[in-house]
């Protein structure tokens, strides 16, 4: 089991709090998908058959829809629906977004190391080397946070070299042009690792999805109920719970860019091709 480790400091005392993550957020978009598919499909059986049994107990029921409802909470539905998919592309975009970012910012940075002499400029290139492919792992591992929280501190540990080695170098009167130029891409390189690690763990909160599951299951059973003189038009049904479905897993997908068929494959691989940059590369 994955676990998270959070050191809290009371009264000087450390204290390590382990903490589960959600193993939802493990499972692939599809896998959850499919098995809604068909729930919602016997939730709104269910709601088709609730109403026949309430007819039977109640014969003077009329046989009628519950259409001012049933549009009210679909419209409902539609609403937070839209709502949490924009929120969830937004996220995806952003996350896209700071991939392209890095990888320009580490170029930048492994391109002024070239302004050094070559005795300094050899040292730096290789440092970069290794980290930039500490920061390709980082998204290669996928959702396994043992290995991200590793490649995490592997980035960590080789920037702080970087930085170090760069630091030192501004002493230097003879690099001051390269150090004024180096240091602020420095300062990028290091700074956009935590802004994308924040990006990757903010995620569409859990309740809103919760509440929207809720919406909807609750709909499909009131669209059951609300069958006109116990007629089901199945087309309908199984229409409704695909496309809903379908929307509902765009939106879990986008959220989890590691796994699904919608992705960051291919922002992630602006960050690959920095490997050019070193032709001594295999």
């Amino acid at each position: 089991m994955f676990h998270f480790i959070k050191h809290l400091a009371v009264d000087g005392i450390n204290i390590n709090i382990y903490m589960h993550p959600n193993h939802f957020d493990l499972i692939p978009a599809f896998y959850l998908a499919v098995p809604f598919l068909f729930l919602l499909i016997l939730i709104n059986y269910l709601g088709y058959r609730f109403k026949g049994y309430h007819i039977k107990k109640f014969p003077g029921t009329e046989h009628v829809g519950i259409g001012p409802t049933e549009g009210s909470l679909l419209g409902l539905t539609a609403l937070l629906l839209s709502f949490t998919f924009g929120m969830s592309a937004a996220k995806f975009e952003t996350r896209r977004q700071l991939i392209v970012s890095e990888a320009n910012d580490i170029g930048t940075s492994i391109l002024r190391s070239d302004m050094y002499p070559d005795s300094i400029r050899n040292i730096l290139r290789a440092d970069f080397k290794n980290y930039l492919e500490t920061r390709i792992s980082y998204y290669n591992v996928g959702d396994d946070e043992e290995m991200i929280k590793k490649t995490l501190e592997q980035s960590d540990s080789i920037s702080g070299i970087l930085w170090k080695r760069v630091a030192f170098l501004s002493h230097d009167l003879n690099n001051r042009v390269a150090s004024e130029q180096m240091i602020p891409s420095m300062n990028a390189t290091i700074d956009i690792v935590t802004t994308r690690e924040a990006a990757r763990k903010s995620a569409v909160p859990g309740m809103i999805l919760i509440v929207l599951c809720t919406l909807i299951l609750v709909s499909a059973f009131l669209s059951g109920y609300g069958s006109k003189n116990l007629e089901r038009n199945k087309v309908l049904v199984v229409a409704f719970a695909l496309i809903t479905t379908l929307a509902l897993y765009l939106v879990i997908d986008l959220d989890k860019p590691r796994q699904g068929f919608v992705n960051l494959n291919d922002a992630e691989q602006l960050m690959v091709n920095l490997r050019t940059l070193f032709p001594e590369h295999p």
